[in-house]
């Protein structure tokens, strides 16, 4: 009997795993790996996945946090149930939580659980949604919108496709909840037509450029719609002006973005009058991001001039005369710099200005040249075609010139010792139109020159460097 216990024990030993009796630590999962983004830092990238920044650096064996460059990996610790490659990619207008996931071809859930989504409203225009990199795998652009007169079968045919590969290809499991209005992707589509995710289909696409917006710097609105609709909108409080590019590229606004506009996101609504008298929009907030502007020292001058009974009347009829559109674009290409290329800054668009020992509430609006040396030339040049509307000598900005480029741009030139135009002249990219002088609110000579557009003033430089429209 003994022996019978002794064999049963021996054999119920056997089929034991090994190691069964000793505590193993289980070897870590390592965490899914990010792409490193242009802007990003590792207390960024930290906070965007509920990390610590001491565990990320754990993680990655990083001793220096600011030791990381765009483009490079880093593990994200902790994520359970997370692998493979996280990408970013940048909310378009139109975009929604259903219309990326469709778009993509990724669970909902997953993108709410991954980005630490708790409401749609949270789906900013500009900011990066972290997507898993699929290999060979292009995101489906063929937008399909079910009519109120049709069917699921009718438009299925239309599209060269059947019902249930839509259904399937959008999340649904059936074909008889699809409701009328529902956005949805082809995966067979022949062209990308109406690219532009959740938007109402008059909207055939539409492309703001640069994303994220920035303060004091210069946004591109263009939309493709149907034929004879007209288009109208508003970004942050400011009407927008759409007008037709050549070449069919659609309709662009084009609005600059308040320097001191503080940081958040702000509603941008587009509206679309089709010919029949019947209206779509949409609206969706777009994320305004700093653009860190430094501090100027603080600056003495004449008391007049800071004076809000002199500085806001004069304020204010530039700003009249700024707020115009001019249905007729001017100009061409980049603009030209105002002065001789051998030229020097003496203080850059926005920075933040105090006068006689106050506070930093102003801020810089314009680029200014100064005069480098007893030899440099003094002349002004017209930076881009355009028509002259204002001339005339002003307290804080000195003998002044304003110019209409259309499309509502205009430029500004400020402190002149001679204006050489008068209003009503059409002047020509590189015409000569003034003399840099010390005339006003100023320190020294130089020329101060603004860039307005649609009522707001802009960062110059972005002019020098950048066509618009695109």
């Amino acid at each position: 009997m003994i022996k019978k216990i002794l064999l049963i024990f021996v054999c119920l030993s056997l089929l034991v795993p090994t190691g069964f009796a000793q505590a193993q630590t289980p070897t870590p999962i390592p965490g899914p790996s990010y792409i490193i983004q242009p802007g990003d830092t590792l207390s960024s990238i930290a906070s965007r996945f509920g990390v610590s920044l001491a565990d990320l650096m754990s993680a990655n064996n990083i001793s220096d946090a600011n030791n990381i460059s765009a483009g490079a990996q880093v593990v994200i610790p902790g994520l359970e149930g997370v692998s493979g490659i996280l990408n970013t990619e940048l909310v378009n207008f139109g975009d929604t939580l259903t219309s990326i996931s469709r778009r993509d071809q990724v669970d909902q859930k997953f993108l709410q659980k991954i980005n630490h989504i708790t409401s749609p409203s949270e789906l900013y225009v500009g900011v990066g949604v972290v997507l898993p990199q699929k290999d060979n795998f292009t995101p489906l652009t063929h937008r399909l919108v079910l009519n109120k007169s049709e069917s699921l079968l009718e438009a299925s045919v239309l599209e060269d496709t059947d019902p249930w590969t839509i259904a399937l290809t959008n999340g649904f499991t059936g074909t008889s909840n699809i409701l009328p209005g529902e956005i949805l992707y082809n995966p067979v589509g022949k062209d990308a037509n109406n690219e532009s995710s959740g938007l109402p289909p008059v909207f055939e696409k539409v492309s703001i450029q640069p994303l994220p917006l920035k303060q004091g710097s210069t946004s591109e609105i263009t939309i493709k719609t149907q034929s004879g609709v007209k288009l109208d909108g508003m970004l942050v409080d400011k009407s927008l002006h759409f007008f037709d590019q050549e070449n069919g590229k659609g309709s662009t606004a084009l609005q600059g973005i308040y320097a001191l506009l503080e940081p958040r996101s702000y509603p941008l609504r587009l509206t679309a009058t089709l010919p029949d008298g019947t209206t779509q929009s949409f609206e969706q907030n777009i994320l305004v991001k700093s653009a860190d502007f430094p501090f100027d020292p603080m600056l003495n001058v004449d008391p007049e001039t800071i004076d809000p009974a002199i500085t806001t009347p004069e304020e204010n009829q530039i700003a009249s005369i700024t707020s115009q559109a001019t249905p007729e674009k001017l100009w061409q290409g980049m603009f030209q710099l105002p002065v001789d290329a051998e030229y020097c800054t003496k203080s850059g668009f926005g920075d933040r200005r105090a006068y006689n020992g106050g506070d930093y509430l102003a801020f810089h609006g314009g680029l200014d040249f100064g005069v480098c040396s007893s030899t440099h030339p003094f002349d002004i040049y017209a930076p881009a075609d355009g028509i002259v509307v204002f001339t005339g000598q002003l307290v804080v900005r000195g003998n002044a010139t304003v110019i209409d480029h259309g499309w509502g741009i205009y430029t500004g030139y400020w402190h002149q010792k001679e204006i050489l135009v008068k209003t009503g002249d059409h002047v020509k990219a590189g015409q000569l139109i003034g003399q840099i002088g010390a005339t006003g609110r100023v320190t020294g000579p130089h020329l101060h020159w603004e860039v307005w557009v649609n009522g707001i003033q802009v960062n110059p430089i972005e002019w020098l460097n950048n066509t618009y429209p695109n």
